[in-house]
């Protein structure tokens, strides 16, 4: 998608007669290098390997009886060994597709395996405990070959693995004892192998792990004070994340668009649970406009270069406006004078930010010796 825009960019700025057509077939071929190109037979590959992983997760279930007990154990055992030796060879021989299609059919056996020996033998566990264990497995796996297909498999098994948990345990915090604080861990490992692979996308699965979890620690069960206070925190990490020349807007380059877009989303549902708990109008009003005013403030700081914030944050005002206008649908009045105080609000947000655009964007001289 992003090749397919800049190739359009590329040949109407060359047509326009900014670059030269020697210059745009560099800056294309640039970024062709920088990773692989979409393939339909690497699709086609995956998709085969899900189907077969599907299938010898649905053989396991089956507990065929023909077979004898050690058959079954040493069977799916090989099978982890063959499949993880056919991704070796695979990459050894830079068969790429079917190495990251023996690797996933490994990491698929490894599932069957945990799910096989525990029925066979009559193993005491948990969903939880097995679902970890599969995640971490395949975690390492993702490492060791450094296979962007495993990290995406590991993130998806973070999340069954933290939804299992209260199929296990429940959903008080205190019933989970030390595993209830795993999640942050799992996240950091995900953004350390999406980072190490290179499937910069699985990131997504770390960041959806680590604000389930904030929400089932401080939010749910909680007083609105709580939620409050990550809203807050949330909103201040995502303007120190997007302001200009703020402390952390290098490391907001570095980590990409999504951090600040999850930061958001955190600062967006904080507030609406808390708005959801209040029963008095004014203080309904009051949230309802912090929450107006940190979607356009979001729009202005990220909206130009960052879409998913620009389409968040536009869903947020809609959603709000809708809400607070059903909240006071039976007095007109009411409902004016709340569009009008929005109306203000709005008009000095947008007097700031244009202040504080020419302000950064003024060019400072530079001293030469």
């Amino acid at each position: 998608m992003y090749r397919g825009r800049l190739k359009n960019d590329l040949d109407d700025w060359t047509k326009r007669g900014l670059i030269d057509a020697t210059t745009a077939k560099r800056l294309l071929d640039d970024v062709d290098s920088r990773g692989k190109r979409f393939s339909i037979g690497t699709v086609l590959s995956m998709f085969a390997a899900l189907l077969i992983a599907a299938s010898i997760l649905m053989l396991v279930a089956a507990n065929w009886d023909a077979i004898p007990r050690l058959a079954k154990v040493v069977g799916i055992l090989a099978l982890i060994w063959v499949f993880h030796g056919a991704g070796v060879v695979g990459r050894a021989r830079g068969a790429d597709r079917i190495a990251t299609a023996s690797l996933v059919l490994g990491a698929a056996a490894f599932g069957g395996a945990i799910a096989l020996i525990g029925q066979l033998y009559h193993l005491s566990g948990d969903t939880f405990s097995a679902m970890f264990l599969w995640f971490v497995v395949t975690a390492a796996s993702a490492a060791l070959f450094r296979s962007g297909a495993l990290t995406v498999v590991a993130g998806a098994l973070s999340l069954v693995a933290f939804s299992g948990g209260f199929e296990s345990f429940g959903w008080e915090v205190g019933g989970h004892g030390i595993w209830a604080w795993w999640p942050p861990f799992g996240a950091v490992g995900i953004f350390a192998l999406a980072h190490w692979t290179g499937a910069y996308r699985a990131k997504h699965f770390g960041y959806v792990l680590l604000l389930a979890w904030i929400w089932w620690v401080s939010i749910i069960d909680n007083d609105i004070a709580w939620a409050g206070s990550i809203g807050l925190l949330a909103s201040v990490i995502f303007f120190l994340l997007t302001v200009p020349h703020s402390p952390l807007a290098a490391l907001h380059r570095r980590l990409g668009a999504s951090a600040s877009f999850y930061a958001l989303v955190m600062a967006f549902t904080a507030f609406s649970f808390v708005q959801a708990q209040l029963q008095d109008a004014m203080s309904i009003a009051v949230l309802g406009i912090v929450i107006l005013g940190l979607a356009i403030a979001a729009i202005a700081l990220e909206g130009r270069d960052n879409g998913a914030v620009r389409f968040l944050a536009y869903a947020a005002f809609a959603a709000e406006v809708l809400y607070l206008s059903y909240e006071t649908i039976d007095s007109i009045l009411g409902t004016s004078a709340f569009f009008l105080l929005s109306g203000l609000v709005v008009a000095v947000l947008a007097f700031i930010v244009v202040r504080l655009e020419r302000r950064f964007s003024r060019q400072t001289a530079e001293v030469t010796p």
